[in-house]
């Protein structure tokens, strides 16, 4: 078990061990004010600075684009993750992102494989070690988010849905 302070380090090594570093070539990261597919309504996402949140949102008529969302906000039921992981906390900490429960990965290509890895917390001060998930490529991946989960990291080019 890791205690709070040195979960980062060890986070980081599962990270390169369990998700071996791949290209992401083709998936262009979504951006503050880029049109979004109306199939993304509501959908949210972390940018790679790693502190910005956007939501696909419907403008006028029938265009989307992400919008950014401020901090904090209400946990989303649908997110994003676009090739690379994104961090995300659960109801562990303070101000989650998302629930727990049943979720549901889609592949947006045929070539993408979901995965996550996650943390929960054990007690006061103490995390789990990081328990990861990886669907089939190009298949959907349900996944338990697990209770007091601390973060979770979700990875591959795929929309992930509460169900």
């Amino acid at each position: 078990m890791n205690r709070y302070l040195g979960v980062g380090c060890s986070v980081a090594v599962a990270a390169a061990i369990l998700f071996p570093a791949v290209a992401y070539a083709d998936v262009s990261p979504p951006a503050a004010g880029v049109p979004c597919s109306a199939e993304l309504a509501g959908a949210m996402t972390l940018l790679p600075d790693e502190r910005t949140y956007v939501r696909c949102e419907q403008q006028s008529g029938p265009v989307h684009e992400w919008a950014q969302v401020q901090v904090p906000f209400e946990p989303n039921d649908s997110w994003l993750s676009y090739g690379p992981a994104i961090t995300l906390h659960g109801q562990g900490m303070r101000n989650p992102n998302l629930t727990s429960g049943a979720w549901i990965a889609t592949p947006q290509d045929s070539e993408t494989t979901c995965r996550t890895m996650q943390t929960t917390v054990v007690e006061a001060g103490v995390l789990a070690e990081p328990q990861s998930t990886e669907g089939e490529e190009g298949q959907p991946l349900t996944v338990q988010m697990q209770p007091r989960l601390f973060y979770v990291e979700l990875a591959g080019n795929c929309l992930w849905v509460k169900q």
